[in-house]
This record gives C-alpha cells, sequence and structure tokens, in this order.
C-alpha cells in the first residue's frame, strides 16, 4: 500500500498539471471509486466548473483542492480526498486516449487532458468534502501529526500511553500520520529498536531517536521518489528507487547491513516485521 513518500511523490508530480486547471467533466467507469457522495450526477454537478487550486497530501490521503464555482452557482471551496490503498495510480493523459483497463475515476481538464485513477484491486476510493466537512472528518480528524511536525517530547508522550509493541505504535495513524510496514522496519533499524520493544517502555533517549529515524528515512525515501515493490509507479510511470535502499524491509536470511548478523522476521501488529537480532535491543 503506497505510505507517505509515495503519496508525496505522486503530489508533487500531479500538481504542475492539474493547479490552474478548470474542470470541464467527469467520467466514473467505476461507481464503487465514489465514497461520498455515492451518486455520479451528484459528485460530477458538484466538481465541473471549479478550477483545481493545490494538490497536496495528508497522511496516505492525496488531496485536491477545488476553487469555489463561479456565480450563478456560487458554490463554496471543496477538496478531493482520494485514498490509494493497495494498486491506486494516477497519471494525466490526452482526453482522447483509450482510458485504461482498470480506470475508477477521471477528471476531464479545460487543457485537452484527462486526471486518471485507475486501480487493479478496486480498494481506492475519492471522497468529495467542503473544508470544513473535511476537517470533521473522522478518519482524517483523527489522524495524528505528520512526522515533521512532532517535537520529540510530543512523540514520547504518545508512545507512553501504548503498551503495546513500538511498531504498532507508530503503524497506528492517530499516533504518528503516515508511517507504513516499509517505513516503520526502516527507521525501526535505524533506531536501533526491535519492533515488539515495548513502546511505553522506551526512554526519551530512544523515542528521540526513533523520531529522528522515521524523519530521515521519509525524506531518504521521497528523494528516491518512493518504494516499488509491486504496483505503486510515479504518475509518470516510472517505478519509484528506495527499494534499493532498503537495510532490512523484505530481507530476512540476509546479512545486517550494519553488523552482518543475520537478518530475521517475526510477527508484530499482524504484519511481518523484520529486523537485526543483534543492533536491535527493546530498550
Amino acid at each position: 500500500m503506497p505510505e507517505l513518500p509515495e503519496v508525496e511523490t505522486i503530489a508533487r508530480a500531479l500538481a504542475p498539471g492539474l493547479v490552474g486547471r478548470r474542470v470541464t467533466g467527469l467520467d466514473v467507469p467505476d461507481p464503487k471509486v465514489l465514497a461520498a457522495p455515492r451518486t455520479k450526477a451528484t459528485f460530477r454537478n458538484t466538481v465541473v466548473g471549479r478550477e483545481i487550486t493545490a494538490v497536496t497530501r495528508r497522511a496516505k490521503l492525496l488531496l485536491i483542492e477545488l476553487a469555489p464555482r463561479p456565480l450563478p452557482e456560487g458554490d463554496g471551496a471543496a477538496v478531493l480526498a482520494f485514498h490509494l490503498k493497495m494498486t491506486g495510480r494516477f497519471h494525466i493523459a490526452p482526453s482522447d486516449d483509450p482510458a485504461p483497463r482498470h480506470a475508477r475515476l477521471l477528471l476531464r481538464l479545460d487543457n485537452g487532458n484527462t486526471l486518471v485513477f485507475s486501480g487493479l484491486r478496486r480498494f481506492g476510493t475519492a471522497r468529495l468534502l467542503s473544508p470544513e466537512s473535511l476537517a470533521t472528518w473522522d478518519f482524517y480528524a483523527k489522524l495524528g501529526p505528520e512526522p515533521w511536525d512532532m517535537t520529540p517530547e510530543a512523540f514520547a508522550a504518545a508512545l507512553g500511553r501504548r503498551s503495546g509493541p513500538i511498531k504498532a505504535a507508530i503503524l497506528d495513524q492517530t499516533v504518528i500520520a503516515g508511517v507504513g510496514n516499509i517505513y516503520a522496519d526502516e527507521s525501526l533499524h535505524a533506531a536501533h529498536l526491535r519492533p515488539d520493544a515495548k513502546a511505553n517502555r522506551l526512554s526519551q533517549l530512544a523515542c528521540t531517536a526513533l523520531l529522528t529515524a522515521i524523519q530521515e528515512v521519509m525524506t531518504r525515501a521521497i528523494a528516491a521518489g518512493g518504494s516499488t515493490i509491486r504496483d505503486y509507479r510515479t504518475p509518470d510511470g516510472v517505478e519509484g528507487g528506495f527499494q534499493h535502499q532498503f537495510a532490512v524491509y523484505g530481507k530476512a536470511g540476509d546479512p545486517c547491513p550494519t553488523c552482518g548478523t543475520t537478518l530475521t522476521s517475526i510477527k508484530v501488529a499482524g504484519r511481518t516485521s523484520t529486523f537485526c537480532p543483534r543492533c536491535q535491543k527493546c530498550v
């Protein structure tokens, strides 16, 4: 599933082709993609005629911001919130290009291009909200801080309220936003912490080291265009490159790049977790 670095990469790549463009049409080949409102007509009537003012990201959500529609309608601003889930992908194509086989939503633009949202597994969703309803949407409102917006003290306090494994805590989007399985494993290795270490037993020093590791790993992953394990591609169709920098993720049985000890894996929070039994400790 695309995590923070992949969604950030997508947002940055889409923005130059979308910001300033006006939506002239909307096609929904797969109505299952619509989370709210669920009817194509309502969705289309609300979106068409608006200018795209920004393409941003919050946690693992891609957000397309729409300006108020001109009079006489005069509707207020709106936000399209996309959750890519397992296989969601975006690309911009000329409007006369045939829609791809797994196209789920197509946003027609005033320059003759189309933003295509597709997905093989059909899990991804599109939700249309006002800025006010976005802020009060339960899922959105409960998101924790972005990694770069959290202080070490606040991070330690949040972990201190968690009695379970540290990996489960940082995968919880209400604790810290955007971290998924890949970047949890990589960050824990960089911070020398086992994934099954108890969150509320970590010292302030260990919490600070982990937050720093999360920030640094995420920054490097964004610079590399994210990680491609199977389906993820940038809007230009290019694979991410951070998978070539993995220290531990998916490498059980390989030598630790730090000390040479054989990497092992366990299940934590229902997820396979790879770590070095020598470098990574419980405290």
